[in-house]
């Protein structure tokens, strides 16, 4: 079966939703140039060939919430299992299949220390068929979260992402507190980022000029940005790895730097353990990844071992859990 080709106003409009999660329609087609009705045409197109989600999105670190990776290796028979138990919990992030089917890595948002003590200590540890458990808590983004690599396709011209770009979010000096009402219309927004505001009150139970303020302090906030989901293969990324490099403490923040410039980058984190940086990198084949890894990572001052491993299969995506 053949992969569907993407077109560059296919890509222009991935970027401008990833720019933009709840842009109008309306507002995209003038950016482009084009017509309301062709935006929405290919915006429909788009999901049911690339499986195209807009899904909103937290930044836990403006919620006073620390994000984790999770290593589990586990004997064979009990991976795909684990792996869809964890994809289930609306406490992670993604979940993947790795290392020949015997590693399960997983991203994970506890609310609270309790959720996260609950799990890592109690239930993954009393898993027999787990041989290991590694937590490691990212410490700083490099890249990632609101930045896709979709922001870094370049389908885009400069004066079309600055029509499209919302201003940044100010520093905060304390974390937001959410209430009931937010954090319906967060579990919402989960699901489908475009959700419309009939929907959003409903979930709510407020009136429309409400959920539009909501809507509105959250974004300005930096606490919801959106992400737009899509298969991977389309664009020329059908080879996915993990890796976890070893850099010499005084060269941590150039290499970040230096990572999260790299097309082939979709993800890069300072974290503890005795890897100090996780990446998430996507190639067309083994061999641009062999020559990413021998090249261009190997040219880096500062790293002094890198480990990586293939992703297998990608059972939950940021939220969204593929069909199958």
């Amino acid at each position: 079966m053949s992969l569907p080709t993407l077109d560059p106003l296919d890509l222009q409009i991935l970027q401008a939703l990833q720019l933009d999660g709840r842009a109008p329609f309306s507002r995209i087609a003038a950016v482009l140039g084009v017509s309301d009705q062709t935006v929405a045409r290919r915006y429909r197109r788009l999901r049911s060939t690339v499986n195209v989600r807009v899904l909103g999105m937290t930044d836990d670190n403006r919620l006073g919430r620390q994000s984790w990776l999770v290593r589990l290796h586990c004997t064979p028979d009990v991976a795909e299992q684990l792996a869809d138990a964890l994809a289930k919990r609306p406490d992670t992030l993604y979940v993947n299949l790795i290392s020949g089917g015997t590693e399960v890595i997983c991203g994970m948002k506890p609310r609270s220390p309790k959720e996260r003590d609950e799990l890592l200590f109690d239930r993954l540890q009393r898993t027999r068929q787990i041989v290991t458990v590694t937590a490691h808590c990212l410490l700083h983004s490099f890249y990632g979260g609101s930045l896709s690599w979709l922001n870094k396709s370049n389908a885009l011209s400069p004066d079309q992402e600055a029509a499209l770009r919302r201003p940044p979010p100010p520093p905060l000096d304390a974390p937001v507190v959410l209430d009931a009402a937010d954090e319906a219309l967060l579990a919402l927004l989960r699901r489908d980022g475009r959700a419309t505001l009939t929907d959003l009150q409903n979930a709510t139970g407020q009136p429309e000029s409400a959920v539009k303020r909501r809507l509105e302090s959250l974004r300005s906030t930096g606490v919801l940005y959106f992400d737009v989901q899509y298969d991977h293969g389309p664009l020329g990324q059908e080879v996915s790895a993990m890796l976890w490099l070893t850099v010499a403490p005084r060269a941590l923040a150039e290499v970040g730097r230096s990572l999260a410039a790299h097309p082939e980058v979709h993800f890069a984190s300072a974290t503890t353990g005795q890897a100090n940086i996780v990446a998430s990198v996507h190639f067309r084949n083994v061999a641009e990844l062999y020559t990413y890894l021998s090249e261009t990572i190997g040219a880096l001052d500062g790293i002094q071992a890198v480990e990586s491993a293939l992703i297998l299969r990608q059972v939950k995506q940021l939220n969204y859990e593929p069909s199958r």
